[in-house]
């Protein structure tokens, strides 16, 4: 568990789990299709499993 109480995804797991390249992964979050991302103070990008988890609800119901 971390601070807030939810689980924070590295990127490495993220694309992982989405099945994508990273290049692809930015230009995806460049648009503003990407799930809602975490910019730590050394660059780095961390994704709540929550916010995942909801990027996967709202594609699933936009592609029905």
């Amino acid at each position: 568990m971390t601070r807030s109480g939810g689980q924070k995804l590295k990127l490495k797991e993220v694309l992982a789990e989405i099945d994508m390249s990273r290049s692809a992964f930015y230009r995806m979050k460049a648009r503003g299709k990407g799930p809602k991302c975490i910019k730590l103070p050394n660059g780095q990008l961390r994704v709540r499993r929550v916010d995942l988890d909801a990027w996967w609800e709202a594609n699933e119901e936009a592609s029905v």
